[in-house]
């Protein structure tokens, strides 16, 4: 198997395999703080998609997210990108497994290698707290970079700073992300979610689309914001951003499909902060810039 995007096959058709079809684990990712499992799922008629299994036995507690579960949180994700059109993560499901209950998402990206790791081993003995293993270990096609290090005091035209980074001997390099549309849209995504932790690693090119992975740490309902997308921090929202929140604003309303949705998968007071945030994008009508009461990037940033 090759690995797929969400558009290569029907999107409704995608989820029913991932909910339903018999999941087989064909190995571990190393490299990850919770379980992750590489599976295929496949169906009587022989259809079959490669995935990425994240059972709930194997998370370790967060001190700060006392409710819920990685997986519901992966997936809450999932519906919320959904609702805004931009399809920025892959298709991702809450279903059982060999392992029990966790959250099943399409692979992006080349397949690895069967049994990387023993899938045998104990899903929970994989290490410390969050949850931050990629698909495929990059950031990207060759062809086309996300994120660099550049010389001097200034990104250049087509990049946005981020902040300097130390890179040893006592030098120091000037962190960019690409001034991209497709960034741009996770950016607003992200800040939505409360994501605490979008690293370099997260961010997975297929052919033209971007895809983004691992929402676990995600709608909290205090800022936790932690990005490496600043580079628009202060800059006025797309008018398509604002359409999206606007929509979302409403999807997001108690009895709406989206709402009710949320409230199966994250607390009263998450799915409050989500609406807040929403509605406070929509009022300042600009990125957020970082609030100084958390870290603001990730450690670490890849």
């Amino acid at each position: 198997m090759t690995g797929v995007t969400s558009d290569a096959v029907d999107r409704d058709a995608t989820r029913a395999l991932l909910a339903g079809g018999a999941l087989t684990v064909r190995g571990r990712i190393g490299g990850a703080s919770n379980a992750v499992l590489h599976c295929v799922v496949e169906d009587p008629s022989g259809a079959s998609l490669p995935c990425v299994y994240k059972p709930v036995a194997g998370e370790r507690p967060l001190w700060d997210f006392p409710d819920g579960t990685l997986a519901q949180r992966e997936v809450a994700a999932y519906e919320v990108s959904e609702a805004t059109g931009w399809g920025l993560v892959p298709a991702t499901v809450l279903r059982d497994g060999p392992y029990g209950e966790g959250m099943c998402q399409l692979w992006i990206g080349p397949v690895p290698e069967d049994d990387a790791e023993d899938p045998d081993d104990d899903p929970g003995d994989s290490g410390d707290a969050a949850d931050d293993a990629t698909h495929d270990g990059t950031e990207g096609e060759e062809d086309e970079q996300l994120l660099a290090l550049v010389e001097g005091d200034e990104p250049g035209p087509g990049w946005k700073a981020i902040g300097f980074a130390d890179v040893g001997g006592g030098r120091t390099a000037l962190l960019v992300h690409a001034d991209d549309a497709r960034l741009r849209r996770l950016a607003v995504l992200d800040a939505v979610l409360n994501n605490g932790d979008r690293k370099g690693g997260h961010l997975l090119l297929s052919g033209a689309r971007l895809y983004a992975i691992d929402h676990g740490v995600t709608f909290h309902a205090e800022d936790r914001l932690r990005t490496l997308l600043w580079g628009w921090a202060g800059e006025p929202l797309p008018d398509e951003a604002l359409d999206v929140l606007r929509g979302l604003s409403a999807a997001l309303a108690e009895g709406a499909p989206l709402g009710t949705r949320l409230a199966e998968l994250v607390t009263a007071a998450e799915l409050d902060a989500v609406r807040a945030r929403t509605a406070a994008l929509l009022a300042s009508g600009r990125h957020p810039a970082p609030g100084g009461e958390w870290p603001p990037i990730p450690w670490p940033p890849l």
